[in-house]
């Protein structure tokens, strides 16, 4: 089964997507992002120090 006409037409194909009305990303799954982010770092420079601070501590 063929998808051409049965009259010999070639039908033309988009080669991209048609604009469509643009949506605004989410910003509120941005912020989340972020702030998960920004609390990981602080998370991990808290046990980085706390590792130094005991291995300090450990050598007195």
């Amino acid at each position: 089964m063929s998808e051409l006409p049965s009259d010999g037409r070639v039908i033309a194909m988009p080669t991209h997507r048609t604009a469509g009305p643009r949506r605004t990303p989410a910003r509120p799954t941005g912020r989340a992002v972020t702030l998960g982010l920004t609390l990981a770092i602080l998370a991990g420079l808290g046990w980085v120090t706390g590792m130094i601070c005991t291995l300090i501590a450990w050598q007195l």
